[in-house]
C-alpha cells in the first residue's frame, strides 16, 4: 500500500523534510524487487536532486533490475542444493553464500532450493542412511569454516559426491576436506588430516609459513599472533590450460579471488593426487600455493581455497556458482 498525498505531507511535517522525500519501505517477496519499489516512489530522483546531480533529460536504465524481477517471478526450472555446513543453525552465517546461489539461479533461470545440512549429523549415519539423506539433491556444496567440529561429516558428504558423480563445489575448508578425502580414500593415507584439527596423523593441510602479496613477503611462525596468520584479500590464481576451472572462467589464464584462511593444502601431495585423477587446476603465480582442485572424470567436481561468494552480484553471478548450478540442473 503506497502513501497518499496527505499522509506524505503529515509525515514530512513531523520529520522536517519535503513531502517528496518521504518513501515507504514496502514488504516484497524477493529482496531484488526493492530497488524498483524505491524507484517507483522517486527515491533515486530525490537523492540526485539533493546533491545537484539530477539531469531531467536522462531516464535511468533499469533494464537489469527489470530483467532480474521478471526472471525470479517466472522461474522455468528448479534445482535442489544441499549445503553441508557446520553453522546451519545460524541463519546469517552463510548469507553471502545463499545469495550467491540465488544469483547463479537467476542466470540459469532456475529457482535454487537450498537445504542446510548440519555436517555433524552425517558423521554417525550408516552408508545407507547417508545415501538416503543426500540422494534427493542435485548438487552438494561444502562451504568454509574453522575448527574440527563437523569436519568428518563434510568429508563423508564429499566422498558421496565423488563416488556417485554428484555435482560438487567446495569452498575454502570445503577444498581442504576434499583433499583429505582424496588422500584417505584414493591415495590410501588413512590418517590424513589437517594440522588445524590434530597433532596426530598425517597433515596434508598445514598452516602457511610464507607467501607473497603485492610484492610483499609475509612470514609466519608458531610464535606469530593467531590473528595475523590469515591470508586475507584478493590474490591471483593461475589457471591450468584446458581445465574445468579455466573453462568456468571463460578461458582466462589468471583470475583474482578473495581469501580468508590460515591453512593450505600441502603441495607435496599434488603429484600423488594427480595419479588418482585429482588435479591442481589453479595455483599461485609462484606455483607454491594450491588454489583450485578438480576431478576431470566427474561431471562437475571442483573446489577452491578462496571465497567466490564474496564477488558474486545479482545480474553477475560468480562463474563458479553459475556453472555449479548449471551442472546441478543437468
Amino acid at each position: 500500500m503506497m502513501l497518499g498525498t496527505e499522509e506524505r505531507r503529515k509525515i514530512a511535517l513531523f520529520c522536517n523534510v519535503a513531502p517528496d522525500d518521504v518513501v515507504i519501505a514496502l514488504d516484497v517477496d524477493n529482496i531484488y524487487k526493492i530497488p524498483m519499489t524505491y524507484h517507483e516512489q522517486g527515491l533515486d530522483t530525490q537523492v540526485l536532486k539533493h546533491f545537484g546531480m539530477l539531469e531531467t533529460s536522462n531516464e535511468p536504465n533499469l533494464k537489469k533490475w527489470k530483467d532480474i524481477i521478471d526472471t525470479v517471478s517466472h522461474f522455468e526450472r528448479e534445482v535442489k542444493i544441499a549445503v553441508v555446513g557446520k553453522y546451519c543453525g545460524l541463519p546469517d552465517a552463510y548469507k553471502s553464500l545463499g545469495e550467491a546461489l540465488n544469483h547463479a539461479g537467476i542466470e540459469n533461470n532456475a529457482k535454487v532450493k537450498i537445504k542446510w545440512v548440519e555436517s555433524e549429523k552425517l558423521e554417525n549415519l550408516s552408508d545407507e542412511q547417508l545415501h538416503d539423506t543426500l540422494k534427493p539433491y542435485d548438487g552438494i556444496l561444502v562451504p568454509g569454516g574453522f575448527g574440527a567440529r563437523g569436519v568428518e561429516g563434510k568429508i563423508r558428504a564429499i566422498q558421496y559426491a565423488r563416488e556417485n558423480d554428484v555435482p560438487f563445489f567446495g569452498i575454502c575448508l570445503g577444498m581442504q576436506m576434499a583433499v583429505i578425502e582424496a588422500c584417505r580414500h584414493l591415495i590410501g593415507i588413512e590418517n590424513a588430516t589437517s594440522a588445524e584439527f590434530s597433532e596426530e596423523g598425517t597433515p596434508v593441510i598445514s598452516k602457511m609459513t610464507i607467501w607473497e602479496q603485492d610484492g610483499v613477503k609475509h612470514i609466519r611462525t608458531d610464535n606469530t599472533d593467531l590473528g595475523g596468520t590469515m591470508r586475507l584479500g584478493a590474490y591471483p590464481c593461475v589457471l591450468k590450460d584446458g581445465s574445468l576451472a579455466q573453462k568456468v572462467y571463460g578461458g582466462q589464464k589468471q583470475i583474482f579471488e578473495r581469501h580468508r584462511h590460515r591453512y593450505e593444502m600441502d603441495i607435496a601431495y599434488a603429484e600423488k593426487l594427480a595419479e588418482k585423477g585429482v588435479i591442481l587446476s589453479g595455483v599461485s603465480p609462484d606455483g607454491l600455493l594450491p588454489e583450485i582442485i578438480e576431478i576431470p572424470a566427474n561431471k562437475f567436481f571442483i573446489a577452491g581455497q578462496f571465497h567466490p561468494e564474496f564477488t558474486s552480484r545479482p545480474g553477475k553471478a560468480n562463474p563458479l556458482f553459475r556453472e555449479f548450478v548449471k551442472a546441478a540442473l543437468g
